[in-house]
């Protein structure tokens, strides 16, 4: 027997956005000045008689019918696929003693049956023609479709400019890397561009799954934006850090977007070292842009120690570790030292 996974608030948020059937029901009550409760049915929704009166519908769902039937008073129940309407015009009797921060009686009865029935419950206003989604303890407020996009416009262009500036960074600290003048600061700096893009691309993740369809070509220039930042973020870590990739990006994690903007915060957590003291990189972010595997970047870097001593090798210090390939690395690695040099951006 297949179980099938609970869902996830983020997944109920898949299930209403734009183009969807319960989506367009959704917008056609707010535009009609109509407040409705829409409910999904589950065992406890039943077993613990959250709900009363009303009468039996179980019909086929239809955009037109929902919509009819929620010009009633009452709250509607829907079947668990969203294929079926149950009951119409029902009463909702959650418990009352179970804390509320909504005002409204609508909206009260609705986070309530929520929490009690552990299902999601839809909440459309009357007066303020806003929407809230509740879901056990969690509450989210619907956004109109244009809503999202001129907020997704003006955030995908702050990533933008963002990702400008670290291309600029690394174009710089590739230089600074072959010339042998890292500062702690110049670490910092690109390593606090990457997390901020990073930061900013995680909080509009939800923005996306409430646009669904409707956000696709955004979408896509999102994922051209962020491509390789994390990739980044982590070479420079595994070339600098004091401490592990792990507890480096943990760390990382819980700063605030002011706590980065302190690029000596970053550099006593992640470096353990002030910013003005040199610094050289161990090589991990140049080696990948070779063709070598990752355990062979590894065993270069072991072997090394440090970005220079590798720069400095000849052939025969490779060949313990690449064998017939020796000659093959050491010409990519004159190649892509020159280019660099030459004041090609390698990201």
């Amino acid at each position: 027997m297949v179980i099938e996974k609970e869902k996830s608030f983020i997944d109920y948020i898949k299930l209403v956005s734009p183009g969807t059937l319960l989506r367009t029901v959704i917008d056609d009550l707010a535009r009609s000045g109509l407040g409705a409760m829409i409910v999904l049915d589950n065992n406890e929704l039943n077993t613990q008689n959250i709900f009363e009166g009303g009468f039996k519908i179980n019909s086929r769902f239809t955009t037109q019918k929902l919509f009819e039937l929620c010009k009633m008073d009452g709250a509607i129940i829907i079947s668990q696929d969203f294929k079926r309407i149950l009951y119409a015009n029902t009463l909702m009797t959650p418990d009352s003693s179970i804390h509320s921060t909504e005002t409204g009686t609508r909206h009260k009865s609705a986070e309530r049956t929520a929490r009690q029935a552990h299902t999601l419950v839809i909440a459309v206003s009357e007066r303020k023609k806003k929407t809230t989604l509740y879901y056990n303890q969690a509450r989210y407020h619907l956004k109109s479709t244009e809503e999202l996009i001129r907020s997704l416009s003006s955030t995908l262009h702050v990533l933008e400019k963002q990702k400008e500036i670290l291309n600029e960074q690394l174009n710089n600290l590739n230089l600074l890397e072959m010339s042998e003048l890292v500062s702690i600061s110049d670490v910092c700096q690109v390593i606090q561009k990457t997390e901020m893009i990073l930061k900013i691309s995680e909080s509009i993740k939800r923005n996306f799954t409430e646009l669904g369809r409707e956000g696709n070509i955004m979408q896509m220039r999102y994922r051209e934006l962020i491509r390789g930042v994390e990739k980044t973020e982590n070479e420079i870590i595994r070339d600098y850090a004091s401490l592990s990739l792990k507890r480096s990006k943990t760390l990382l994690a819980s700063l605030t977007f002011e706590g980065l903007l302190d690029t000596k915060s970053i550099a006593r957590l992640i470096l353990e070292k002030p910013t003005e003291e040199s610094i050289s990189p161990k090589g991990f972010r140049f080696l990948a842009h070779l063709t070598l595997s990752e355990k062979e970047n590894s065993l270069i870097v072991k072997q090394f120690q440090n970005l220079e001593n590798l720069l400095k090798a000849d052939v025969s210090e490779f060949e313990q570790i690449l064998k017939n390939r020796a000659n093959t690395i050491k010409e990519e690695i004159t190649n892509l030292r020159e280019q660099i040099l030459s004041g090609k951006v390698i990201c």
